[in-house]
């Protein structure tokens, strides 16, 4: 069982949510982190400032032990600073309060410390009453039991350049923490809100994206079932569009493959069948007729050797076709003259064309050398005026030319028979194809002589075409490069 999960839909969808989430919850830890320290760092100075302030005005009515004064000093400095003032001795006892009760004990708190063993002039720290440094029976110096962080800051009271006592400021920072929860939670709804956004918008985004994708899956399942003539549809723009379009290209070349593929097998059957038919009825007639004579008996085999040489021709053919078909067919390059080949062939030829009265005409230039595979254009000459002999009348003049033209080298086979009609002419090429067929089969053609003509010029990097009127003959040009292939 396929698993969901693991289509591009889903791939996509959770990369697009990934993205979208790391990148909130970055910027959310960011922007809290520079907010709190923003928030920490101005109440800080503002604090230190204070504190510091005070702890000049109470060093000498601290050196003078002047402790009314010092108590009201106190007492503005926590209104002012908005908290708890303690005075602290050098030892870090407690001497005066501005809340009346920590008088006589000892802080030991980090901020204390390091103003009497350092010298600091100022130190500042915040600690949670719950989790924090400091016991939780430590939470008196705090302003309620609702106030769970508190800040702590000092500063020296110095006489003489000598640290005598510490000026100790206790304030709650629990509003700026709920705000900065309150922050946080304010972020945590926004990813929530985010994420679900993030998530539909993945999900119609992927949905657009993998659509095509779906639609093209679909096309191939049929076509694995043999429908080559399914299409998907070729909608937007980008490379989806350009998939498909490139796809629907080659589902085009497979229905033609496939129909070529169909035509080609069952015309082969029609070819091999005929021929065979042929034979069996011949045979029959040798077997179960012994008395026959010696000259029909001798006429009866002529003919089954003919139709045997006749199969031997459509298998030939037919092999050369599919080693073309399959890209096997390899070219034995040598340097050659084609003009030489022509006249070569038409020398083989002519016996034949004398006997129907019929002339060929060699006009043969001195084209220069070309690296070709002889015995493959050796064919291709021999194929096309083979196929004027046999088309042309009676008493019929054929021309044969080689010439130069530019880079390439033409050779031309034309005649002066009944010539190709209009609607047949684009099909000359094509297997199997017959523009007589009844007198195709008498002169023993397979009808695959032009296909295999123009697939030896295509591999040799050439081209064939045909031009015709009814009634004035036909010409068979082809163009073959000079030096290259």
């Amino acid at each position: 069982m396929t698993n969901p999960f693991s289509s591009v839909r889903w791939k996509v969808l959770l990369a697009f949510f990934l993205i979208i989430g790391l990148s909130f919850l970055i910027m959310a830890g960011m922007l809290t982190n520079m907010l709190g320290r923003y928030l920490f760092e101005q109440r800080i100075r503002a604090d230190r400032a204070g504190l510091e302030k005070w702890a000049v005005q109470a060093a000498p009515f601290l050196y003078a032990a002047d402790t009314q004064t010092l108590t009201q000093t106190l007492a503005q400095a926590g209104d002012e600073l908005s908290g708890r003032v303690l005075l602290l001795d050098g030892d870090g006892k407690v001497q005066l309060d501005s809340f009346r009760e920590a008088h006589g004990r000892r802080l030991e708190y980090p901020e204390v410390v390091s103003i009497l063993l350092s010298g600091q002039t100022a130190d500042y720290g915040v600690h949670s009453l719950k989790t924090g440094r400091q016991a939780r029976s430590e939470s008196m110096l705090g302003f309620g039991a609702g106030d769970e962080w508190v800040s702590y800051c000092t500063a020296g009271i110095i006489h003489s350049s000598r640290v005598v006592g510490v000026l100790l400021l206790v304030s709650s920072v629990g509003e700026m923490m709920q705000n900065l929860y309150a922050l946080q939670d304010s972020l945590v709804l926004i990813f929530v809100v985010v994420a679900i956004v993030a998530i539909l918008a993945g999900m119609i985004f992927s949905g657009v994206l993998t659509r095509p994708i779906v639609a093209l899956t679909g096309v191939i399942r049929q076509m694995s079932k043999g429908d080559f003539a399914a299409r998907v549809p070729e909608k937007g723009s980008g490379e989806l569009k350009h998939l498909a379009s490139a796809f629907n290209s080659m589902s085009e070349k497979l229905q033609t493959l496939d129909q070529s593929r169909n035509e080609f097998v069952s015309n082969a059957s029609h070819e091999l069948k005929t021929p065979l038919a042929t034979m069996k009825i011949l045979i029959e007639s040798l077997i179960y007729q012994p008395e026959m004579e010696t000259q029909l008996r001798t006429e009866f085999l002529t003919d089954i050797n003919a139709e045997i040489n006749r199969l031997s021709a459509i298998v030939s053919d037919l092999l050369t076709l599919v080693q073309a078909d399959a890209h096997t067919m390899r070219l034995d390059r040598e340097k050659l003259s084609l003009a030489a080949i022509a006249k070569e062939t038409a020398h083989r030829l002519e016996p034949i064309a004398a006997q129907r009265g019929q002339t060929i005409s060699l006009s043969l230039e001195d084209s220069g050398d070309m690296y070709a595979d002889k015995s493959k254009l050796r064919q291709v000459v021999y194929n096309l005026l083979d196929n004027a002999v046999k088309y042309t009348q009676d008493g019929g003049k054929i021309s044969l030319g080689v010439a130069r033209g530019g880079r390439d080298i033409i050779l031309t086979v034309a005649d002066n028979g009944p010539g190709i009609r209009a609607e047949s002419l684009p099909h000359v090429f094509d297997r199997f194809y017959r523009v007589d067929k009844a007198r195709s089969r008498e002169s023993g053609g397979t009808g695959l002589g032009l296909s295999i003509v123009r697939q030896i010029v295509t591999l040799h990097g050439g081209s064939i075409r045909a031009e015709s009127e009814e009634g004035k003959g036909a010409t068979f040009i082809v163009e073959l490069p000079l030096h290259r292939g």
